[in-house]
């Protein structure tokens, strides 16, 4: 057994109980899960909570809208996100809903606590207040007269509440994270939350509101609920047994979390609201609070209206489980934020799953049943090429280690595929079917399907962690099991004489785009028909000529200068085969020729692209797109129904001409 190393606490941000979670919130929890069962795997004992966040105005609203109850709402809601995360295999021990009577009476309690200890006071509160992020704003912290956090209308608000006193804290806060560099990560959010609102002074905190009732009453004051941010935070506590009066041995064993994982847009209330009230509440702080970046559909908003909301259930009934799992583990970016497409998920899953694995796997099996009816034998005749493939699968575990170890995993998964990889590369360096011909070579024939079914299973058992139904049955087609952690870097464990299975089952068949694109279509036109029945003119359409988007985090003037924006004439351009979005422009910016694909097919062709002056960011890191290289993006416009339009100077300008 892996060395035991102690307790690990992790969570999820609780999914707020508004309405089904796309694959961009779905990432999240299996992002959690795979570490938890990576951690699991290096010896921890594991703790792994997530949840639905479930009271607010908002939830009031959509239900008062559907005509339900907001307990009839969220549990109809809160169900289908339970759902959801079992679907795609997550391992928590504990799923939370924060109207959970045991959670409701814990918040009452750290709320009378927190108010008997002179921390929370009671006063009135005037103000523009944001119903979808249920805040108050002073007309100073709005932006273009809107909403600072989602961009959306405020509205004058004026009622009586109850403050905490945050600017009390505010100094301890500062210090402890200046201590504690690992405490917010990425680095970039942590030098966000100081810059932006810890250094510049924080403002004491609504923490109740009067002018609705969908939240947890406050008992001495019951016309007032909880403000929803102190409700759902506690869940980290109030759900492993914390209480005011005694907490139980769960909590004192798990307590301080170890890692807090969280979307980017959500860092500011769990690194600066979260860590004060633990303060006010004599608690330790977690360990690390990770806000990790969003997966966007194609780089765009999702949208019912477009038909390009992309959910779990539709990925894994055409997929499965772990091709759903692999696509948004490995696409994801550490730091900046992740695209997915339906044509990017058809093209990993051929290239990686089906080709590099799925082929892997069925030809070593397949090639030892063939040559010695299954029996896998050591026979110690090897060559100096063996070496280079054991060199390689040995030193993956340390590789993976290193990467898990700052949350890399798309890295990590990505050492894993490298043992795979050079699998693949010895078999046609040692050409087995070759050395079938040839009666005197039957031993080192024999070592040489030893060396690759060894090599399969420990990649296989640090493949576990990403993709558990995968790396199973790879166990169980050659008859061993998931190698323990601390072993994973030891070569010849599989047992000289066992037997592989009779006949190769097929991981990951190739899928045929075509077939992919009718269903895709379908899912499209089914999104647009529920759209347009129940959503349509009371959403995007009731906007008129305004559209509020869902707003990124904000950055200095600083991370603008970074980018290099110049202005591009399109000399040549032409469709990009087998792709319907895609066009390949080369774009002339200066004396410098950049080529540049874009999904704006649909909307210009070829032909009339040629010959405009168009807006460049130029220095954006290569990428390939369908397997063609771009060097830059093209920058649009694009309204309510998703369609796009070039942004293109007022005036004609020269081609390279600066834009700032």
């Amino acid at each position: 057994m892996a060395t035991n190393k102690g307790k690990f606490y992790m969570t999820t941000a609780i999914a707020y109980a508004s309405g089904k979670p796309h694959i961009g919130n779905t990432y999240e929890i299996i992002l959690a899960d795979a570490i938890a069962r990576y951690k699991r795997a290096e010896g921890y004992d594991v703790y792994f909570q997530t949840g639905t966040d479930e009271h607010g105005q908002k939830i009031e609203e959509k239900a008062n809208a559907k005509g339900i109850t907001p307990k009839q709402y969220v549990d109809e809601v809160a169900d289908e996100i339970h759902k959801i995360w079992d679907l795609v295999n997550s391992s928590y021990d504990n799923f939370i809903r924060t109207t959970d009577d045991d959670h409701e009476k814990c918040v009452k309690k750290i709320f009378k606590k927190l108010y008997d200890k002179g921390d929370i006071y009671k006063s009135s509160y005037e103000g523009l207040y944001c119903t979808p992020c249920e805040s108050f704003w002073t007309e100073s912290q709005l932006v273009d007269g809107k909403c600072p956090d989602c961009g959306r209308e405020v509205k004058p608000a004026k009622e009586e509440a109850y403050f905490f006193k945050m600017s009390k804290y505010a100094d301890r806060l500062i210090e402890y994270i200046n201590e504690h560099p690992e405490f917010i990560q990425p680095v970039s959010r942590k030098n966000e939350m100081m810059n932006n609102f810890l250094l510049p002074g924080l403002q004491d905190l609504c923490v109740s509101r009067t002018s609705f009732s969908w939240g947890i009453p406050v008992d001495f004051d019951p016309k007032h609920v909880v403000y929803v941010w102190l409700d759902a935070l506690t869940n980290y506590i109030t759900k492993i047994g914390y209480d005011p009066d005694g907490s139980s041995e769960l909590f004192n064993k798990n307590w301080p979390a170890d890692l807090h994982l969280i979307g980017k847009d959500i860092v500011r209330f769990h690194t600066i609201y979260w860590p004060i009230f633990l303060m006010a509440l004599d608690l330790p702080l977690p360990k690390q609070v990770f806000g990790h970046p969003w997966l966007l559909q194609g780089g765009e908003k999702m949208s019912k209206s477009k038909g390009n909301v992309i959910y779990a259930d539709d990925l894994v009934r055409m997929f499965g489980v772990d091709a759903t799992r692999y696509f948004v583990l490995h696409e994801m970016p550490f730091e900046n934020d992740g695209i997915i497409t339906w044509d990017l998920v058809v093209e990993r899953f051929n290239s990686d799953l089906a080709n590099i694995l799925g082929n892997l796997v069925n030809r070593t099996v397949s090639m030892s049943n063939k040559y010695f009816d299954g029996v896998v034998r050591k026979t110690g005749v090897s060559e100096e090429v063996d070496e280079s493939l054991k060199e390689v699968v040995t030193n993956a575990k340390a590789k993976v280690e290193e990467k898990m170890s700052k949350l890399r995993v798309a890295d990590a998964i990505t050492e894993v595929f490298n043992v795979f990889r050079r699998c693949n590369k010895y078999i046609d360096e040692t050409t087995p079917w070759i050395l079938a011909k040839d009666e005197d070579k039957q031993d080192r024939l024999s070592e040489v399907l030893y060396n690759l079914v060894e090599s399969i299973t420990i990649g296989a058992s640090l493949l576990n962690s990403f993709l558990p139904e995968t790396a199973e049955k790879i166990f169980t087609q050659l008859n061993t099991q998931c190698r323990d952690f601390d072993e994973l870097d030891k070569f010849g464990l599989y047992d000289s004489g066992n037997k592989v299975i009779e006949k190769p089952i097929m991981l990951f068949a190739r899928l045929d785009q075509k077939e992919i694109e009718k269903q895709v279509e379908e899912i499209i036109a089914k999104q647009k028909a529920e759209f347009a029945s129940t959503e349509g003119k009371s959403e995007e359409k009731a906007e008129g000529e305004v559209i509020d988007i869902e707003p990124k985090e904000e950055i200095s003037f600083d991370d603008f200068g970074k980018m290099q924006f110049q202005v591009g004439e399109i000399i040549a351009c032409e469709a990009v085969p087998k792709s319907k979005k895609l066009l390949c422009s080369q774009v002339k910016v200066g004396s410098q020729i950049k080529q540049i694909v874009s999904g704006i097919r649909k909307y210009y062709t070829p032909e009339e692209m040629v010959g405009k002056k168009v807006m460049v960011l130029c220095n954006l890191k290569p990428a390939k797109l369908a397997g063609v290289l771009s060097e830059g993006m093209l920058l649009c416009a694009e309204d309510a129904e998703g369609n796009l339009a070039l942004m293109k100077p007022e005036k004609d300008m020269p081609s390279g001409a600066e834009i700032a």
